[in-house]
């Protein structure tokens, strides 16, 4: 009976630490943009698609082996493997969309921290000026090992209060829309 209980939780850890980087990988999108585009479909099509979710981890998972692998075999980075084999304008074009790709992510991430800030009434000319400089600081000055401090201690404080905005109030308080730029438009 023990040898069953322990082959049991063995091939289930197996199957975790296969699946474990795919639910690393999906999990990076939990951003601003990846919020609001969350709350957008949950409220649009409810629960009817949270099933997607495991096969998007499981691709997910194949997609960073494959390029885990191929650095490790090689000892290259991706773009220069597209390089080899597709040539330099291939690349040029792939690695000027990735930088297109990661310039719409910051910015949805500087719109993220100016619509959040909106909600304490500061004005998103003085958040978002503050919040670049403070992320330029961090990254120009900043040593992994004190980002990875950083990041952990904010992640510890946020991560239990942004779980429990996601859960339905029981308060009974009606739902109220309200302009976030004064505080005497709130309606029903």
């Amino acid at each position: 009976m023990r040898y069953r209980w322990r082959m049991l939780i063995a091939r289930v850890l197996f199957i975790l630490a296969i699946l474990g980087p795919g639910f690393i990988t999906a999990n990076v999108d939990n951003d601003a943009g990846g919020i609001y585009t969350y709350a957008s479909a949950g409220a649009q099509f409810g629960y009817s698609l949270l099933w997607t979710m495991i096969p998007v981890a499981i691709c997910l998972t194949f997609a960073q082996e494959i390029a885990a692998r191929m650095g490790v075999v090689t000892g290259k980075g991706f773009s220069e493997l597209i390089r080899e084999e597709y040539g330099i304008r291939i690349t040029f074009f792939l690695m000027l969309g990735l930088v297109l790709c990661n310039l719409g992510d910051v910015i949805s991430e500087f719109a993220g921290v100016a619509s959040s800030m909106q909600l304490f009434s500061v004005s998103k000319y003085i958040s978002v000026p503050i919040a670049l400089v403070l992320v330029w600081s961090l990254v120009v000055f900043g040593d992994y090992k004190k980002l990875e401090r950083i990041s952990s201690g904010c992640r510890s404080c946020i991560s239990p209060t942004s779980s429990r905005r996601c859960w339905p109030s029981r308060t009974g308080w009606t739902p109220r829309k309200r302009c976030f730029s004064c505080r005497t438009c709130a309606t029903t």
